[in-house]
């Protein structure tokens, strides 16, 4: 496996809209998605989409954190599961939306309120093409949504006019 170069917004391909994953058994296309979770957990991040590491294609990972007992008793079951999710789609979200801070790999040192749905029901093949779907609910929700966005050129700061640089040393960055 290999650490992968996260693009910044100066490269064209972090906007354009990723072309859908059609072909599964290539090997490139496993070792894609291998590099890409070694790349997520190295930044450290908590979701990657193809897009920011400069392919266009529609692929997502997503990781919740699950280093410390406080992780593990807030995510539950989801604490550190590996979701490697071609082509998602959204296909249900909640009403009630929520405002969180977000950050992203390919905008480092920029954090944002983003109002995002409280739930959603994202479909998807995974890494062998099987479909399957993803009940997401809370940070995980919020996760997938900002990673599907990458795969539309959509960026967090896109969705807010609250982006501010950290100034604590403390204040987290969630990234994705």
């Amino acid at each position: 496996m290999a650490l992968l170069n996260i693009i910044q917004p100066d490269n064209p391909i972090l906007r354009k809209k990723a072309v859908r994953v059609t072909t599964f058994t290539d090997k490139k296309f496993q070792k894609l998605i291998d590099d890409m979770v070694e790349t997520m957990i190295a930044a450290p991040g908590v979701g990657l989409a193809a897009p920011q590491v400069a392919v266009s294609q529609r692929l997502i990972v997503v990781r919740l954190p699950d280093a410390t007992e406080e992780d593990r008793e807030e995510y539950g079951d989801k604490a550190g599961v590996v979701y490697a999710v071609a082509n998602p789609k959204i296909i249900k979200a909640s009403k009630e939306k929520v405002k969180g801070v977000e950050g992203c790999l390919s905008l480092p040192g920029l954090l944002g309120d983003v109002e995002r749905h409280e739930m959603v029901v994202v479909t998807g093949q995974d890494r062998h093409g099987k479909e399957f779907r993803i009940k997401a609910e809370g940070w995980l929700a919020r996760v997938f949504q900002h990673e599907i966005d990458h795969l539309d050129g959509v960026l967090f700061t896109d969705r807010t006019d609250d982006v501010w640089e950290p100034k604590d040393e403390d204040e987290p960055e969630p990234q994705g």
